[in-house]
């Protein structure tokens, strides 16, 4: 019995780090969106974390999104003074975290869709929240960079955007709304091959 517990305590850990370890590759890959500020760079570590969160629980997300952040961490160092870090954290949990719920109730693929669905959402709502509420006014405080100039990156990109609420609602919304898309379609036409690998 307690080996068995170990055996499977092994494979649940070596599990997760391999995804935590794919998940680091791909935040590697990232480039802006001609929609917004060139500091919104999307990527598509969130595959291998949703992956993760759908095989092996919503647990298993939050850890992998949390070891993939450290590492990328002592990889690449901050410039945001951890600002940076901490909201890849927070958007990254709140897209795969009510996702995995919905899913892990019942794993069928409609539940699947309806979950990557939710966490679409989420991300959005939780993206747009924490930008205009703590990540933006955070980095302005720890930085000392004015907001303005970040007001004029997004206008450099849309003269429509004036001011931090008009960033959000025409920049920030929609990358939340395209990176949650992207992310779900890659999910869905990738998890059935990877599961398949994971439960072996």
């Amino acid at each position: 019995m307690m080996k068995t517990k170990t055996k499977s305590s092994l494979l649940y850990m070596a599990k997760v780090g391999v995804l935590s370890a794919m998940a680091t590759v791909l935040m590697l890959f990232e480039f802006p969106l001609p929609i917004a500020p060139s500091f919104y760079e999307l990527d598509f570590s969130e595959v291998a974390v949703l992956i993760g969160s759908f095989a092996l629980g919503p647990l298993a997300g939050v850890i992998i999104e949390f070891i993939k952040i450290l590492i990328n961490l002592l990889i690449n160092g901050t410039d945001t003074f951890f600002v940076g870090e901490l909201a890849n954290f927070l958007m990254g949990c709140a897209f795969v975290l009510p996702a995995a719920l919905v899913y892990c109730r019942k794993k069928t693929l409609k539940r699947a869709i309806v979950g990557m669905a939710v966490g679409t959402l989420s991300l959005v709502l939780v993206g747009a929240f924490c930008n205009y509420f703590l990540m933006i006014p955070a980095y302005v405080h720890l930085a000392g960079y004015p907001m303005d100039a970040i007001i004029g990156m997004g206008a450099a990109v849309n003269p429509a955007i004036k001011d931090l609420l008009t960033l959000i609602i025409i920049a920030v919304i929609p990358f939340n709304l395209i990176k949650g898309v992207l992310c779900s379609l890659l999910t869905g036409l990738l998890y059935k091959r990877v599961s398949h690998l994971l439960n072996k």
